[in-house]
């Protein structure tokens, strides 16, 4: 059998990660409080997910 293809990864897209106003970085998302700084939350539609250690936290309505 043929190996598979393995996709390119795409650059971080780092507009959606970082807000840049009056010249200071500003993070948009939270951190993950297991893993520490520099690893960000994924944003569900009804919960915030770590994809590094699996870490969830469920909004409420």
């Amino acid at each position: 059998m043929a190996k598979k293809q393995k996709k390119p990864r795409k650059p971080m897209q780092v507009w959606k990660v970082y807000d840049s106003k009056s010249g200071t970085l500003a993070r948009k998302t939270t951190s993950c409080p297991k893993c520490g700084p520099g690893i960000f939350l994924a944003k569900h539609k009804d919960r915030s997910n770590c994809g590094k250690c699996g870490y969830t936290e469920m909004h409420k309505k």
